[in-house]
Order: C-alpha cells, then structure tokens, then sequence
C-alpha cells in the first residue's frame, strides 16, 4: 500500500510556479525545484515524475489562478468594463513586476512551445480561451449598443489578444505606464459605440 503523501501539492505547486516563472524551464533543475519546494528529488519524481511534467503541472496551475481567476471575476461586468478591467489588471501588475518575470504563459510560448508539440497545444488552447473571453464580450457589447459594429466581433477579439501578448512581451524590458496604455488606448477606441445617426432636415 503506498504511503500517503506528506506535503500540501497546491503549496508545492504555487512554489514550483515561481521558480519557472521568474528562472523558465531550461534553467531551472530537478535539484532547484527539489531546494525551492522541500521536497527531495526522489519525493519529485513520485509525485509529479520528470521536470518536464513538473513544468505541465505548474503551467496549468498558474493558468487556473490568473486567467481563469480573472475571467471569473470580470466577465460579469458590462462588456467594455469588463474589457477594461482585464487590461487594467494586467497592466497594474506589469509595473508592480520588479523582477520582470512577465507572463508565464507567454514565456512558455516563446521557451518551451516551438519545440514541444504538446505544449504548443497548451499553450495554443489557452490563447483560444483569452480570445474567446474577448469574443463573448464583444458580441454582449454589440448588442446592447455599448460597443461599436464598425469591426466584427472575430477580428476585435484578436486585436486585443495581440494587444494583450504585446503589452506582455513589452513589460519585460520596457515597464512605462505611459508605453503600455499608449499601446492599448487606440485599440480601446476600436469599441467606441457606433455614433447615433443625424436625422435628415426636410
């Protein structure tokens, strides 16, 4: 009978978390992990197996706890509220970010994805879920009048996704208040309600 593990996963998870984020996947050892989350390498590999699936667990960890928690926590909001308040956020903590770690999701894209199928799958179906979050917003907005039908929902909700990857790529080198929500305002702009149409003077 095997014996019940003695540690807390989600603890050793959120530990895991931050060393892949702040040092990413190829720096990071098996002996790292073991220092950073108490546990001994053979406890590792008996609970999680090879650093790579270490590395799975950990994506998906910070996946559930930042967009998903964020989606959960916004998406009730009015449409462009609900839009602006995810950007807002995202910003925020961009410049609270001492250490420039980024986003673990895009740092995964552009480490481990290319050379890893799986993980470009990953990491591919939660850019799909980012989108869609943006795409549910912007048909509720151009429905109720709160966003404009200038531009199809489809092709708004990627220009914020690529708005969103930018701002991330751009806070790890150049964190400026000023950058990030230049770069963001005139796509926001892109949702201005459509303006009421003059009524023609006999």
């Amino acid at each position: 009978m095997a014996r019940p593990r003695k540690f807390d996963e989600e603890r050793v998870l959120e530990l895991a978390v931050e060393q892949f984020w702040e040092r990413g996947y190829e720096a990071t050892s098996i002996r790292d992990l073991a220092q950073v989350m108490g546990l001994t390498t053979a406890s590792i590999y008996n609970a999680f197996g090879d650093k790579r699936e270490v590395y799975r667990r950990a994506l998906d960890f910070y996946v559930e706890h930042s967009f998903v928690d964020r989606v959960g926590r916004f998406e009730s909001k009015p449409p462009r509220e609900a839009i602006g308040a995810f950007f807002g956020e995202i910003i925020t903590r961009s410049l609270s970010d001492t250490k420039r770690k980024g986003c673990m999701l895009v740092n995964s894209a552009l480490e481990v994805a290319p050379h890893d199928e799986e993980f470009q799958r990953v990491v591919a179906g939660v850019l799909v879920q980012v989108e869609g979050f943006f795409l549910r917003c912007i048909r509720r907005g151009q429905e109720d009048g709160s966003i404009g039908n200038r531009q199809a929902a489809s092709d708004l909700a990627r220009t914020l996704l690529g708005a969103l990857l930018g701002v991330r790529v751009l806070a790890r080198t150049r964190p400026e208040k000023e950058l990030l929500e230049g770069l963001v305002r005139p796509i926001f702009a892109l949702l201005e309600p459509d303006a009421p149409k003059q009524l023609e003077s006999a």
